[in-house]
């Protein structure tokens, strides 16, 4: 049966089905009613924005935007593709294209991209941020499109440094924990805000390291690896050295305040905080901070390849207009737009070239650290991976657990996580035999 072929093997026939559907229109007539667009947050809010003019472009086509609480996504998606009930189009976080992948709910990309004509909607890997686009992929095949990109790196009070001494911002581990040393003699007990409850931190370390965070094709944790050991001793040192306080995020009363009080003079975070310190910061601080891509271990380091993504469902009867929708919305023009709506960073570098991003100062930072993003391993389980990290090191933190402790729990709590899938690779690898 279909679903007992082999992996390669359902790869295969899903390539082979989208440029079948397209060799024929890859569409039904128009009059089925708008495309299903499902999309999240902030962003789903305003997209309907940008559509009136891809209506234009595309006479007798419609698009009806249903928002969903990010809260409820994942298990709306799940649901509907057990009900057959998927829209044409939605909006993915990049970690959730390997799950709804293995279930076979994706359509694959590549063959529909081979057939945009060229011009505005022709879309080129090259043009996008290696990282990000990696996140988008499975095995080697396409599902989805970067439709914002996230990473984090260092917010941070220059003013603070620079009264320490430090006129630059570090480049590497060592430079950066001197830094914090000297911010430390300068009157800030505490320089660098690290929530414990968050994982991105730890993450982008962990990814600034050659060795992989799970081997034998994730099957298996490689937190026991010496990567992800030096990662986390980096990390927990922090905290044992004092440069951050081992508190979570919801200790801190008010971050923007906080921080414009020099009870921290650096944290790590995203792309929204530009916004947010530009209205919550007084007037004369707006200038005392900046914006500065990670240390690495011996040099600029890697961060964390976030964000969302545009996907088609296999199941739409639209799936030619439903291309149609993401070569729009993946224009460098309307995700230029997109950015000046909902402050989300595009993924593609032509868009970064063109104002008003080719001249913000703050956010050429984040060019420079996507051009280091590290996508996390492309597994179904990665969310619960990743839960997981964040737990077992702010136990280690609160409890002064040892480095090989914290890995080697982390190793065999994931090992665990990943048993369904060994078992479904060597499945896979018998044929679907028993």
């Amino acid at each position: 049966m279909h679903e007992e072929a082999p992996l390669h093997a359902r790869r295969a026939l899903l390539r082979h089905g989208a440029a079948a559907a397209l060799a024929l229109g890859g569409c039904s007539p128009r009059g089925d009613g708008p495309l299903r667009f499902w999309a999240m947050g902030r962003e789903g809010e305003v997209v309907g924005e940008l559509l009136a003019d891809f209506e234009r472009e595309h006479p007798g086509l419609t698009v009806r935007v249903e928002q969903l609480p990010w809260t409820a996504a994942h298990e709306k998606l799940l649901t509907a593709f057990a009900g057959d009930a998927t829209p044409d189009v939605a909006q993915l976080g990049n970690t959730w294209i390997a799950e709804l992948a293995a279930l076979g709910a994706l359509e694959p990309l590549q063959p529909w991209l081979d057939q945009l004509p060229p011009g505005a909607d022709r879309i080129a890997a090259s043009d996008y941020f290696e990282g990000i686009w990696r996140t988008n992929a499975v095995e080697g095949t396409l599902y989805g499109l970067p439709w914002y990109v996230d990473t984090r790196l260092l917010f941070y009070r220059r003013d603070l440094f620079a009264r320490a001494g430090v006129r630059a911002m570090p480049e590497t581990w060592a430079g950066f924990s001197q830094a914090l040393d000297a911010l430390q003699r300068s009157g800030t007990p505490h320089p660098l805000l690290l929530p414990v409850a968050e994982f991105e931190p730890l993450l982008a370390f962990a990814l600034q390291q050659d060795e992989p965070l799970l081997r034998d094709g994730g099957r298996y944790g490689n937190f026991r690896g010496a990567g992800f050991r030096r990662a986390l001793a980096f990390y927990m040192a922090q905290f044992a050295s004092g440069h951050a306080p081992s508190v979570t995020g919801g200790e801190i009363a008010n971050l923007w305040q906080e921080f414009g009080r020099g009870t921290f003079a650096a944290f790590i975070s995203g792309p929204w905080n530009i916004g947010e310190l530009d209205r919550r910061l007084p007037a004369a601080l707006r200038t005392s901070w900046a914006t500065a891509p990670l240390p690495g271990p011996s040099g600029p380091g890697a961060s964390t390849a976030g964000g969302s993504s545009l996907v088609m469902f296999r199941r739409s009867r639209r799936r030619a207009d439903a291309m149609h929708l993401l070569a729009f919305l993946s224009r460098p023009a309307v995700q230029l737009r997109f950015h000046a709506l909902t402050g989300d960073l595009p993924p593609r570098r032509s868009a970064w070239a063109r104002p008003p991003l080719a001249s913000d100062t703050r956010a050429a930072a984040f060019a420079q650290q996507l051009e280091r993003a590290k996508a996390a391993p492309a597994v179904p389980e990665w969310e619960r991976i990743a839960q997981e990290m964040q737990l077992v090191a702010t136990r280690a933190v609160h409890e002064r657990w040892s480095v090989e402790q914290a890995s080697a729990t982390l190793d065999a709590r994931v090992d665990a996580f990943l048993a369904k899938r060994r078992w479904m690779l060597a499945r896979a690898a018998r044929g679907g035999g028993a």
